[in-house]
């Protein structure tokens, strides 16, 4: 399978000043960065989290706790997976009580969201989830809906929002596509 480029729906800039507005609210909302604690879900969700947090940085002066939380072994597709690759989860310390900011790079069905949930309960018992998202594209599979979105994107099922980060892929860029099946 291969990606063919439709559009290119956000640049370097635009996921800056999305993140940006996104940190703002997290705090708004919060009344602060007390007892806040990111969570990037893995892969693209983790350096997403880091930029937030490098935002509340910015704006509070105040560190907050970082962590990064593998689904693989959460997922309810799990059995479809030919090789599950399992990555670490690490998290700062004990979720009790804190304020828990889940961060993706999409939001599409919400099952991945519903399995990092699932994952945060086993590490305790937070005061509140929350879930912030760069891209929320529609398509709901379950009740689940961000509390902070970078962008809302409307899409046909057929199409794929492909999300690239300067950490990840070498770029900062968000990209709206079809799958096109490679001839063999």
């Amino acid at each position: 399978m291969g990606f063919v480029l439709k559009a290119r729906l956000m640049e370097e800039d635009d996921i800056k000043r999305a993140l940006r507005r996104i940190a703002h609210e997290i705090l708004e909302r919060n009344r602060g960065a007390e007892g806040l604690v990111l969570v990037g879900i893995r892969t693209r969700g983790v350096p997403l989290a880091e930029r937030i947090a490098s935002h509340i940085k910015s704006i509070e002066g105040v560190e907050v706790p970082l962590g990064s939380l593998d689904i693989t072994l959460y997922r309810d597709d799990i059995h479809r997976l030919e090789q599950p690759v399992v990555r670490e989860t690490s998290l700062p310390g004990s979720l009790e009580g804190k304020k828990v900011v889940m961060v993706d790079d999409v939001l599409y069905t919400g099952r991945s969201v519903r399995a990092a949930m699932d994952a945060l309960m086993d590490f305790g018992r937070p005061a509140r989830i929350q879930l912030a998202v760069l891209v929320d594209r529609g398509h709901r599979e379950l009740p689940i809906r961000a509390d902070y979105v970078g962008k809302n994107i409307p899409t046909s099922r057929e199409e794929i929002v492909r999300v690239c980060l300067r950490e990840t892929d070498g770029e900062d860029a968000v990209y709206l596509g079809t799958e096109r099946e490679e001839k063999g």
